[in-house]
């Protein structure tokens, strides 16, 4: 039997929510109480250090226990390739109440339930490349014919965070769509699509391109012979 893996949220720690009926939820479950982790925070914008942990120890031939299917994802994009990194790790989902009842992968019902996050996952994937590939098109059309743009823009730094957020994108290729060098590519945004403090600059309207990636020049020092005497 694959060992049940639980995980429960609650978006307040004030006292004003419990995590009491997840966890009895996934007790009833089966699932061992030392193997349930939790997080008192929002989905969307709180970091989450239990669902890292759980996603970190979670073995492929092991099931994921929610209680509902919005416990998991920050938002819809984020659920769905959450889902399919599962699916890709070999790791089941079983989800106890809620509009994701019907998820769970050791019926069949569930496994196909499952297999539509993948079509979920490969059709945004589609909608990255070509919102990527638009954009470039509309921007040759505004007269940029290639080369290095001479500043990162907001507009590429959308279609740059949108195309990194893919967990199969290539940076070196998601460069050259965007006429970037891997360098700067890496200078404005994170392997996973989020910001760097460039790129947040960029997103807030107080980027300067002329001090990124630059140092204070310092003076040379002085020749050992410069203060030499001449030798008659």
């Amino acid at each position: 039997m694959a060992m049940l893996i639980g995980y429960v949220r609650v978006s307040k720690s004030d006292g004003t929510q419990t995590l009491a009926p997840q966890r009895d939820a996934m007790l009833a479950a089966g699932v061992d109480p030392t193997r349930i982790y939790e997080d008192l925070a929002s989905g969307r914008h709180d970091a989450r250090p239990g669902l890292t942990a759980c996603l970190k120890a979670i073995q492929p031939g092991n099931t994921l226990v929610l209680w509902k299917l919005d416990r998991l994802g920050r938002d819809l994009r984020h659920l769905v390739n959450t889902v399919e990194d599962l699916r890709t790790r070999g790791v089941g989902l079983k989800v106890l109440t809620g509009a994701g009842a019907q998820i769970d992968t050791t019926t069949a019902n569930g496994r196909l339930a499952f297999g539509i996050f993948a079509a979920f996952a490969e059709f945004e994937r589609e909608l990255i490349a070509e919102r990527t590939m638009a954009g470039l098109t509309a921007a040759r059309a505004r007269g940029r014919m290639g080369g290095r743009p001479r500043k990162m823009d907001r507009a590429t730094l959308m279609m740059a965070m949108s195309a990194m957020a893919d967990r199969k994108a290539v940076a070196a290729e998601v460069a050259k769509r965007l006429n970037l060098t891997t360098t700067t590519l890496y200078t404005y945004v994170n392997g996973d699509g989020t910001p760097k403090a460039a790129g947040q600059a960029v997103l807030d309207g107080t980027h300067r391109p002329d001090t990124v990636g630059k140092t204070r020049s310092r003076p040379l020092p002085a020749s050992r012979h410069s203060n030499a005497t001449a030798w008659a």
